[in-house]
């Protein structure tokens, strides 16, 4: 009995160890974040009241693709993530999966895929997913990384091409809500990617990543973050303004927008690697808030 309770455990613990891997692989959290941007872009562009069979399709389909262009990602930067602690324990780095050469064939399928499958129906929304796989694996990844420090400012694209896939899925990519948006995540991706940069500036360095906190001083990288947060600001607030949106949403979308600039008004007071981390924080809690305000605020001005 207590070899089969032994193996059972075993097995377990096996089991989670591979999730958990595979959950790293494809970056699970960023694309569940990514989802709810899709997710808010396709309530905005439609009114409020977006067809479950859309919606689902663009769960199925945003989150294949998002999760094939993370793990492409991961394995272009294998070597890099190597020379850094916060990433030298990601699975391709440590050879969970050996040499892994199946990884860029499956993740490019998971973006390909998908995308061709919606093209003859819907092909605003296969050009939307192609678009964000192409900006995060190409432009930014192989591209602007390694060579220039706006490379997180043009990679912010990726996360806007997400909200437009959300809005192309309900039928309305044109839609200027879903836009202003898509310029929300545009902006707030410098200030939230820097954030966590000013954390580890000294491994960027290590690394000889051109990230703007760890060519600049603290204090420089501080005030581009501050700047960036203040558009985001902006652009959350304007969105107020789209018709489809219920003015409830203001009465979340300001204290959130506060507390984001005043965790940022901190660390450009004091620019230390406690005040960096509750700046990434922020702004992670500050979008997520907002994306579901988004989504309520949407839903219940069709209701009210």
């Amino acid at each position: 009995m207590s070899l089969l309770i032994s193996t059972l455990n075993n097995i377990t613990v096996d089991g989670r160890s591979a999730l958990r891997s595979l959950a790293v692989l494809f970056k699970v959290r960023i694309v569940a974040l990514l989802l709810l941007a899709a997710m808010a872009g396709a309530f905005v562009a439609a009114g409020g009241r977006p067809q479950p069979g859309d919606l689902l399709l663009l769960l199925l389909t945003g989150g294949m693709a998002a999760a094939g262009s993370s793990a492409l990602n991961q394995y272009l930067e294998r070597q890099r993530d190597g020379r850094m602690g916060r990433t030298r324990q990601r699975p391709l780095v440590r050879g969970v999966y050996g040499q892994a050469k199946w990884v860029p064939w499956f993740g490019a399928a998971l973006v390909l895929l998908p995308s061709l499958a919606v093209l003859p129906g819907n092909p605003a929304l296969s050009f939307f997913l192609v678009l964000g796989a192409l900006i995060y694996v190409g432009v930014y990844t192989i591209w602007l990384k390694p060579r220039t420090l706006l490379n997180i400012v043009v990679g912010g694209a990726a996360g806007s091409a997400a909200v437009l896939s959300g809005s192309a899925a309900v039928g309305a990519w044109q839609d200027p809500g879903g836009w202003v948006l898509a310029l929300l995540l545009f902006l707030w991706t410098p200030s939230h990617f820097w954030s966590l940069a000013l954390l580890y500036r000294d491994e960027y360095r290590q690394a000889a990543l051109p990230m703007l906190p760890a060519l600049s001083s603290s204090r420089a990288a501080a005030a581009w973050v501050f700047l960036h947060s203040a558009s985001t600001g902006l652009a959350g607030l304007l969105l107020v303004l789209d018709p489809a949106i219920s003015g409830w949403y203001l009465a979340v979308a300001l204290p959130l927008t506060a507390y984001l600039l005043q965790r940022n008004l901190r660390l450009l007071r004091r620019p230390t690697p406690q005040n960096a981390r509750a700046m990434f924080l922020a702004s992670n809690i500050y979008l997520m808030g907002l994306l579901l305000a988004l989504v309520l605020a949407t839903f219940l001005s069709v209701s009210i």
